[in-house]
């Protein structure tokens, strides 16, 4: 199936957007663009999406994603990140990363990303879409520190082999203890360049961050295809990944959260430490329900796609967020966003798809396999 003919497609030009430097070594008549942090990213390429999905859960695949980092840097720079956001930021170590949530005053979520700390005061903060950067400087009140955009475009490999190929694209460099959620430099090519072990689908893999101009886009693109090859590594675009994401649980900003829900609305309870002093929401967030809105929805046989509508009985009861087939689990999955808390897990609902028609469908838990993450730490790699 072709994901991207479930949304409208129109012509929009660049002039305030960013084309991937990367593009030109896989763009095409079929590429279909989606526009994240300002940036253009492939949605799909024309390829079957199941096919790549299979790849990326036998083998390895590489995607260019829009994520933006941002580098703030300075003495204050641990002030300014415990100000805005939800988590301790002080007991990050050294080359490790951490997920983080900023929220806003009255508790809803602002942004969620990925953190990572270079040295005592420098860190990179990989933001999922949206507008954060003004938001650290109305915040950096009193603060010395820097936050600046690097202009890094974002590279990852996922899936099984994607250790493989890391260490053969690194000539070896890649430490046996180099684990989920630790970060390095690496030389790939001739080129020093960032590198984390996470990525967004939930499988094994890693991140490769450019350094704006100063990075040869195309080449590095070509060593690591040339690399992978041995591997059976190919290029894909959001359709696959974004299949393998669903089956995670991963959240996208602005579409699965946002603003109006908290953290524990969200089912990211386990990312607010309020223990750690003041920080942006955290007053709100005290004193917040706890209970989730958000869940998976399960359908033997019917995507339920973003907008469709979750009825109990003859009532509207929530919305879907996002929604695909998974050839794995071989039914329609996605995340349903209620309007009220509710004993909902369980619950045999029904979804209303775009004829109409009602289907059956149930609440389940997020992840909906995998729940301890032992696929992307490479601690089992699932039976596929």
């Amino acid at each position: 199936m072709n994901y991207a003919a479930s949304h409208h497609t129109v012509r929009i030009s660049t002039k305030r957007f960013e084309v991937s430097p990367y593009a030109e070594k896989y763009a095409g008549d079929d590429t279909v663009y989606g526009i994240y942090c300002h940036r253009f990213y492939p949605f799909s390429n024309g390829a079957d999406p199941i096919d790549q999905y299979w790849k990326l859960r036998r083998e390895v695949m590489l995607y260019d994603v829009p994520e933006k980092p941002l580098e703030i840097k300075g003495p204050d720079a641990v002030k300014l990140l415990e100000r805005v956001f939800a988590r301790r930021i002080d007991t990050l170590g050294h080359w490790r990363a951490r997920y983080a949530i900023a929220c806003t005053p009255k508790g809803g979520i602002l942004m969620d990303g990925v953190l990572i700390r270079m040295a005592e005061d420098h860190f990179w903060y990989v933001q999922a879409d949206g507008e954060f950067e003004s938001w650290l400087w109305a915040h950096a009140y009193e603060l010395d520190v820097s936050i600046l955009d690097p202009k890094s475009r974002v590279l990852q490999i996922q899936g099984p082999k994607s250790m493989e190929v890391l260490y053969a694209a690194t000539n070896g460099q890649m430490p046996e203890n180099f684990g989920y959620f630790h970060v390095g430099k690496f030389n790939f090519g001739g080129q020093e360049l960032l590198v984390s072990r996470t990525g967004w689908t939930g499988e094994l893999g890693f991140e490769i961050y450019s350094e704006g101009a100063t990075t040869d886009h195309l080449a590095l693109w070509d060593h690591l295809m040339d690399v992978g090859e041995a591997y059976g590594m190919e290029s894909g675009s959001l359709d696959s990944m974004g299949i393998r994401r669903l089956e995670a649980g991963i959240l996208d900003n602005g579409t699965d959260i946002d603003p109006a829900m908290s953290p524990y609305q969200a089912g990211l309870g386990a990312f607010v430490e309020l223990d750690k002093g003041d920080f942006v929401g955290s007053k709100a967030l005290a004193q917040a329900d706890q209970e989730c809105l958000l869940f998976g929805l399960s359908c033997d046989d019917v995507i339920p796609f973003a907008r469709l509508q979750v009825f109990k009985g003859d009532q509207v009861v929530g919305r879907m967020t996002a929604g695909a087939w998974t050839p794995y689990l071989n039914r329609g999955i996605g995340f349903v966003r209620f309007d009220q808390a509710g004993n909902w897990l369980g619950r045999a609902l029904s979804l209303c798809d775009r004829d109409g028609q009602h289907h059956g469908c149930e609440v389940v838990e997020l992840p909906f396999y995998d729940k301890e993450k032992k696929i992307p730490r490479g601690l089992e790699l699932a039976d596929v």
